[in-house]
């Protein structure tokens, strides 16, 4: 079966309105098994008017994944059966009374033996709904932190990349193995200008045979 086929499905068994199987194409493709479940998931949220919901389910089931030893064990432990998994995340759904289509994702995960891409489908769909809310989102990784004024002067420069109707989402990571410079992803651009990749960079130069 065609990838756009296998979709198709999929977002049928997530949505819980059969009125239309066609897929509703999210405002960013996400790729990977990761990025095939959210963007069905997009769809399946899209027709029921639900994707809000379903991303404050999605961000509250992220953090108890995070702080909840048990949760993480029944998501990831092999040798607890996928029926008892389902079974077990179908009850937990409607006790906090999950939106339908987060259920379906939860236990047609559990069916399938993927509860542990789960932290993985809930990312790429944070970035689809970013996306949707017209946000680019940029990942900046320094040697050091970034004080206020260097923040704001990288705001303005990678606002240059955006649309008239988006806005940038920055999210400042430290990495001191860069020893200096930076690495920046915003949207699918992705451009590496740290100190450490250049000398790397001469190194293999300098390294290669004559």
């Amino acid at each position: 079966m065609a990838a756009s086929g296998k979709l198709s499905v999929l977002a049928r068994q997530l949505s819980t309105s059969s009125a239309t199987a066609q897929l509703v194409k999210p405002p960013v493709q996400i790729f990977g098994l990761e990025g095939r479940y959210a963007c069905a998931l997009y769809s399946a949220a899209h027709k029921t008017k639900a994707l809000e919901a379903v991303e404050k389910d999605l961000k509250g089931l992220q953090g108890e994944m995070r702080s909840d030893q048990k949760m993480r064990d029944l998501l990831i432990n092999p040798t607890i059966k996928r029926s008892v998994k389902a079974a077990a995340l179908k009850e937990a759904s409607t006790r906090v009374k999950y939106n339908a289509a987060t259920g379906n994702l939860l236990t047609l995960l559990a069916e399938n033996g993927r509860l542990g891409r789960l932290d993985g489908i809930i990312n790429a769909y944070s970035l689809i709904m970013a996306a949707e809310r017209g946000e680019v989102v940029c990942e900046v990784m320094t040697a050091k932190p970034l004080d206020d004024a260097q923040r704001k002067q990288l705001e303005s420069a990678l606002k240059a990349f955006l649309k008239p109707n988006q806005s940038i989402q920055l999210t400042a990571k430290v990495d001191p193995s860069l020893i200096g410079g930076m690495i920046v992803s915003i949207g699918d651009k992705y451009v590496d200008m740290s100190v450490a990749s250049k000398i790397k960079k001469y190194t293999d130069i300098i390294s290669a045979p004559v």
